[in-house]
């Protein structure tokens, strides 16, 4: 018989998820900002860490927001193929809960009808949702706030499979340059491979959502991160793009099977707070 799962409890989720998110810095990401206060070599690069650790306490301790910006609210479900959801349509249950968790937490709303008329929603809807359907009669819940800036700087290209593995570094590292300053470094890298033009976006929007310090259990793609990661902090963007060897924080790479014809490879940035908090119902 399937668990009976009410989308209130979903909406209910949803909101306090968007405030935690926007209120709580990972325990993943302070303790890679703390290893990158140790190797930072730049006293600029180490003041803007040491400001960073310290507007997270701040935020945490007065629950506010980490940043001005709480971002577009990116939500993914995990939902188990033995549960009934109950008591209403769930599209709305999501957005009824960023509705709510914006509003009572006194977040900044940044969602416009129209791409082109530019006019505000008023309370952060709609939400950018992601569905499956997974085994089990859970439904998980990830609430990602997307800044702007971070969000505004990633990219996809459609490699052709000679490229490689150099192409694809190249490609990345190349666009973790371009952004410089922009998606407020450090920065965390979401590397999405393969699949087609839309899947390589969200397999790299995915990717930022592994705790940091995780490597990937394919041994190709751990080495891929690595190295980009290697690589862009190379480049000497550093903290807020102050000058250091901070740039990334961490890399994470997700692959999925493509055409023979086909190398898609999608860069989403985030910003160092890497913002997400889950619940399982």
């Amino acid at each position: 018989m399937a668990r009976e799962v009410s989308v209130d409890e979903v909406a209910r989720t949803v909101a306090r998820l968007c405030q935690e998110a926007n209120y709580d810095l990972g325990g993943d990401v302070r303790e890679r900002l703390r290893q990158a206060l140790e190797t930072e070599e730049s006293p600029a690069g180490r003041e803007i860490l040491e400001l960073l650790m310290q507007n997270a306490d701040l935020a945490a301790a007065e629950r506010v927001p980490m940043c001005q910006d709480t971002g577009l609210a990116v939500v993914f479900l995990d939902i188990g193929q033995e549960v009934s959801l109950v008591g209403g349509d769930l599209t709305e249950a999501v957005n009824e809960g960023v509705r709510r968790g914006y509003r009572e937490g006194y977040l900044r709303k940044s969602m416009v009808e129209h791409p082109l008329r530019r006019k505000n929603t008023g309370d952060n809807t709609p939400a950018v949702l992601h569905t499956r359907i997974v085994p089990g009669d859970r439904v998980r819940i990830t609430v990602a706030p997307k800044g702007g800036g971070s969000e505004n700087m990633s990219a996809l290209a459609m490699l052709k499979p000679a490229d490689g593995e150099e192409g694809v570094i190249d490609f990345v590292v190349g666009q973790v340059e371009r952004a410089g300053p922009n998606p407020c470094p450090p920065v965390v890298v979401g590397v999405g491979i393969g699949g087609n033009f839309e899947m390589a976006a969200l397999l790299a929007k995915r990717a930022l959502l592994r705790p940091l310090g995780q490597y990937s259990e394919d041994p190709d793609n751990a080495r891929l991160e690595r190295e980009i990661l290697r690589r862009a902090n190379n480049l000497g963007i550093g903290p807020q793009g102050f000058g250091g060897r901070t740039t990334a924080l961490w890399v994470s790479v997700e692959t999925h099977p493509a055409h023979i014809v086909s190398l898609p490879v999608a860069v989403n940035l985030n910003c160092h707070a890497a913002r997400h908090k889950e619940a399982v119902i």
